[in-house]
């Protein structure tokens, strides 16, 4: 089972946060703040936060910005990954990933149906990896949000936690593109 090894020390990890809507502004924006509460909450920094519309050449170039910024590993979205014709956060997510992580939408799917029962299925919560920075699109909810940091985020995101995290393979994530 999963644990924390109280013997390894915590690493804080730099993350950016990114809300897409067409409609609200930061002092409306529950969904980005619930991530950055927990964020800070879980002692990592939060290295930058935007919103941006539901435009998928523009969320594409943010996500490239903040991959191409060393000061910044991880990138949580929230928002546009619904069904309609106006959410195209996962494509554009999948632009710019070079390695997608699978699992991620099926774990956070498992955890939605507790909570949410059947209409988790029109979630597509993605994760993926691009230039040794994680990339990570979630719903629109708070409580989506909540869910996937919770049951899913703060423990890979914690060096400590066992038998394995995220942090502990960030060295490794761009080996390919020192490779030359």
């Amino acid at each position: 089972m999963s644990r924390i090894d109280e013997t390894k020390q915590f690493i804080p990890v730099r993350i950016a946060v990114l809300t897409v809507s067409d409609t609200r502004s930061l002092d409306e924006d529950r969904s980005g703040q619930t991530l950055v509460d927990r964020i800070e909450k879980a002692g990592h920094v939060v290295a930058d936060r935007q919103i941006i519309r539901d435009e998928r050449d523009q969320i594409a170039d943010q996500l490239r910005a903040w991959v191409a910024d060393e000061q910044i590993d991880v990138v949580i979205s929230t928002g546009g990954t619904g069904l309609t014709g106006r959410d195209v956060t996962v494509e554009a997510h999948r632009d710019v990933y070079e390695k997608e992580i699978d699992a991620f939408g099926t774990v956070f799917t498992m955890i939605s149906m507790e909570k949410i029962g059947t209409s988790a299925v029109q979630s597509r919560a993605t994760g993926g990896v691009a230039g040794g920075t994680y990339l990570f699109a979630l719903p629109g909810s708070p409580g989506a949000c909540k869910d996937a940091w919770d049951g899913i985020l703060e423990k890979q995101f914690d060096y400590r936690h066992r038998p394995c995290n995220f942090v502990e393979i960030m060295p490794r994530l761009d080996e390919h593109l020192r490779r030359k």
